[in-house]
């Protein structure tokens, strides 16, 4: 398979593209940083202008048989999840906005032209269960959560459009589970025995969730399982 890779600098966006080169798959790569090169895109996808550096990128690629776009972001290290109203702000808000919903906005804008009727995808976007509306029991986490919902809502309006365009396509978001990284050191301590993933095992789980998507889960919030998850 022929596979894009976006966020292939983050944890689960290298373990993934290192499964899958493993497994003899074609990938391109895209993050903030690195070296450019016939394979690696260097450019930041929360800002427009990425949109048509990425479709030169592209240009000479062929079809792609699937995208994953894993970029996303809870906390920047001095900025921790909002535990209460009155510590969410405008600044913080806009910045989770940026890189939770248009990284990829931007990322699907640019493979566009890439998707049609005798060309179908599979994109899979990392989102995260507390994006789901009816399973928020807890409260808390303004910006993560509310960035989260915004990228579901992106991503049922997306499996739409693209289902018209190319009636093979499955577009999903993909809730990973809770993965031994940076995004949630902070928050280990508080992790049910068996509940933190390593890395290794997210990349496989997702990558046959990807192989074995089928037509009932186009549109969907799907688990790392592959089971669907309420919006």
């Amino acid at each position: 398979m022929r596979i894009l890779v976006a966020g292939s600098s983050g944890a689960i966006g290298q373990m993934i593209v290192e499964q899958l080169r493993s497994d003899g798959d074609e990938v391109f790569t895209i993050s903030r940083s690195g070296v450019a090169s016939s394979t690696h895109c260097v450019v930041d996808l929360t800002q427009s202008t990425s949109i048509e550096l990425v479709r030169n990128f592209l240009s000479d690629k062929g079809p792609l048989d699937a995208v994953f776009c894993c970029i996303g972001m809870l906390h920047g290290g001095w900025k921790m999840p909002e535990k209460s109203l009155s510590q969410l702000s405008d600044e913080w808000l806009q910045q989770s906005m940026a890189v939770n919903v248009l990284s990829h906005v931007h990322l699907a804008q640019a493979v566009e032209s890439c998707v049609a009727r005798r060309q179908p995808v599979r994109w899979l976007s990392l989102s995260a269960m507390v994006g789901s509306i009816e399973d928020n029991q807890l409260g808390g986490w303004y910006s993560y959560r509310m960035t989260k919902a915004s990228l579901n809502m992106f991503i049922k309006t997306l499996s739409i459009e693209w289902g018209r365009k190319s009636p093979e396509s499955c577009v999903v978001a993909l809730h990973p589970g809770t993965t031994d990284s940076g995004l949630s050191k902070p928050f280990q301590a508080g992790i049910a025995e068996g509940k933190l993933y390593s890395q290794k095992d997210t990349a496989q789980r997702l990558i046959k969730v990807m192989r074995e998507l089928t037509p009932a889960q186009h549109g969907r919030l799907l688990h790392w399982d592959g089971s669907q998850i309420p919006f």
